[in-house]
């Protein structure tokens, strides 16, 4: 179920996108700064909604309600969880006998000399 729910909701997500930067924006036609698309105030001032901005309300209330629903889902106290049930005691570091040689230096380098 929330793999179909994942997959609608990525679906709508490009959708969403893409009809989005299909629109034209607010006075995108050159009469529009001239006053020429004044008449047209049957429907208000700002005239009737396109076919577009239509689909991008319907296709954003899909977005919000599968947003809303997935966030329901995953929100369950009972919904499982990568997380161990119970942490581990820590591993000790591993340290070198005592009475192992140390490492030698390795040939042509000095030290500098204090003064």
């Amino acid at each position: 179920m929330s793999a179909l729910l994942i997959v609608l909701h990525v679906a709508v997500c490009i959708a969403l996108i893409i009809v989005v930067l299909l629109q034209a924006g607010k006075g995108a036609e050159i009469g529009a700064s001239f006053g020429s698309g004044a008449s047209n105030t049957v429907f208000g001032a700002t005239g009737g909604k396109s076919f577009m901005s239509r689909m991008t309300t319907a296709i954003a209330v899909i977005f919000m309600l599968t947003s809303l629903t997935l966030a329901y889902f995953y929100g369950q106290p009972g919904s499982s969880t990568i997380m161990p049930a119970s942490v581990g005691t820590p591993v000790e570091a591993v340290q070198p006998p005592v009475d192992a040689p140390a490492t030698p230096a390795t040939e042509g380098t000095t030290t500098p000399e204090k003064k």
